[in-house]
Parts: C-alpha cells; structure tokens; sequence
C-alpha cells in the first residue's frame, strides 16, 4: 500500500493499437478541437463586444461557452499527445489535474444550465418585473454561484481522493477518472463516497429542482398564455432544452460506465460513450445557440461578412 501522491504516474488501460489509422484519429480529433475553439471563441467575443447583447440572459451563454472551452481544453490536447504515444501512462499530479477541470466543467455546466432556466423562467412568466428582478448585482451574484461552488466542491473531492493508499495505477479508460481512482484504493473510502453523495446533492439535484420547477412554472404560462406567447417561449426555450438533454444524455453514459461493468461493449464504443459527455456538448451548444438565437445570429452574420456592426 502506498499514498496516491507518491505514485509517479497512472496507466490509460482503453487507448489500443490503432496502426495505420493513428494520424487519421489525430488529424480528426485536432479537427474537432479546433472547430469546438473556434465556434465558442466567436460566439464570446460577440457577446462581450456587441452591446445590444449586454443582456443577463447573453452573459449567462458567454459563461457557458467559456466552460465549453475550459472543459475541451482539458480533454481535447491530452487526447491528441496520447494517441501519438506508444506509451499511455499520465504523471499523478497531472491526472489529479485533469479530474478536477473535467468534473469542475460537468458541474459548472448543470449549475450554468439551471441559472439559464431561472432566467427563462423570469423573463416568461414576469415578463414586467424582469429587470427588477434581473438586476446587474443578481447577475453578477449567479455568475459566482455558477462558478465558484462546483470548483470548491471538486477541489475538496481531489484532495480526498489523493489522500488514499492505492493498490496499483492502472485506469481503464481514455483519460483519467475519479471514480476509476477510487476503485484502485487499499484504504477504507467511506469518507469520499459519503463526501461525493454530499457533493453530488449540492450540484447536480439543486440545480436539477431549479430546472424542474422553472420548466413547470413555464408550462403553466404556455398553456394559459396567448400563441405569441408560446411562440415565444418556445424559441427561446428550444436551444436551452436540446442543451440540457445532450448534457443529461451524456452524463448518464460517464455514470453507466463508471459504475457498472461494460466489459463486453466493444472496445471503440466505450471510448465513444466515455468521450461524448466532452466533446458532442462543446459543439451542439455554440450551433444551436448561434443559429436559435436571432440577435447573435445577426451579429454574426454582419461580422462574417466583414460589415461595420455597433459596439
């Protein structure tokens, strides 16, 4: 038995010998990364330099595409090194590193996503009382929420994790996973799943009652409501709703593969599902969100070809 922090460097059991088809799989993902940085950078720098677009429900998309772009750069250049390399081994403090990008971004995306449904839900059902409600003050207070609670809380899960006595430094996926960490432990973990129940009340189910409850409240004016009005919440609600399910729908797959044993799914569909909660929501949120949303659609449309726009 020896500490966590006193293994030099983990093992990435999933990566295979993929021969002839390496610089395919590399020149493929490097597309994708650089298509997932490109969409998100346009799309915050139309945000941050249009000022019609100063509005709490953009800067709460701007927030998300800056967690799109933290989460994707925590995978996306990894993954690129790894499948040049013969040798899939990752440095200890660098797997704790990646950990806790890739679970601060899961969170921050569900919080980022339930503050969006909040919004909605003011400027639907208060159309009136919005920007009473949606001060510059409250914006800046559910920014912190967003941000701040998930990275504390991860942190805290991190600092659990390295404190473990570990049997080996084998971690059967593509990148590196605290669970799979914790499933190599010698040392009793009752702390970290208690910690990690706790934690995961706080960011997922919190969020997840705001959801649901602002999507009710939404319904509710929808069917009571004139059709423009329905229209309307349904046009601004769409994106946000693709969004949360592409989320939900990944999530689920990190957790089924986590938690229970797939070993006999094909080797090519495990790194799939393991690799779709980060990559698939990077690239569905700036499309939808850029062909959904009309100001930012005009905005970018008059910056692409290249015409003066108001800042």
């Amino acid at each position: 038995m020896i500490n966590s922090t006193h293994i030099p460097y983990f093992t990435l059991a999933a990566y295979f010998d993929t021969g002839i088809l390496k610089c395919f799989y590399f020149i493929f993902i490097l597309f994708f990364y650089i298509l997932i940085v490109c969409s998100n950078l346009l799309l915050i720098v139309v945000i941050c330099m249009n000022r019609s677009l100063h509005e709490p429900m953009y800067i709460f998309l701007c927030s998300l595409f800056v967690n799109e772009l933290f989460g994707s750069t925590a995978l996306f250049p990894f993954l690129l090194v790894q499948i040049l390399s013969d040798i899939h081994t990752i440095s200890a403090p660098f797997c704790f590193l990646q950990v806790f990008c890739m679970y601060s971004y899961g969170c921050v995306e569900f919080t980022n996503l339930a503050i969006m449904s909040y919004d909605r839900y003011l400027a639907i059902c208060y159309p009136l009382q919005y920007n009473t409600h949606m001060t510059s003050t409250k914006v800046t207070l559910l920014i912190a929420v967003i941000w701040l609670p998930p990275f504390v809380a991860v942190f805290v899960t991190i600092c659990l994790t390295a404190s473990l006595q570990l049997c080996g430094n084998i971690i059967n996926q593509v990148y590196c996973d605290n669970y799979s960490i914790i499933k190599l432990a010698c040392s009793d973990t009752s702390v970290n799943n208690i910690y990690e129940l706790i934690a995961a009340f706080l960011t997922m189910c919190a969020p997840l009652s705001v959801i649901l409850y602002t999507y009710m409240r939404i319904l509710q004016v929808c069917f009571s409501g004139s059709k423009q009005r329905r229209q309307k919440a349904v046009s601004t609600c769409t994106p946000h709703l693709t969004s949360l399910l592409n989320f939900s729908f990944g999530a689920f797959f990190v957790i089924l593969q986590s938690r229970f044993d797939i070993t006999n799914v094909p080797n090519m569909l495990q790194i799939f599902l393991s690799l779709y909660f980060f990559t698939c929501q990077p690239l569905l949120n700036p499309v939808m969100y850029g062909l959904k949303m009309s100001k930012i659609r005009a905005v970018c449309k008059t910056l692409l070809l290249g015409s003066n726009w108001k800042c």
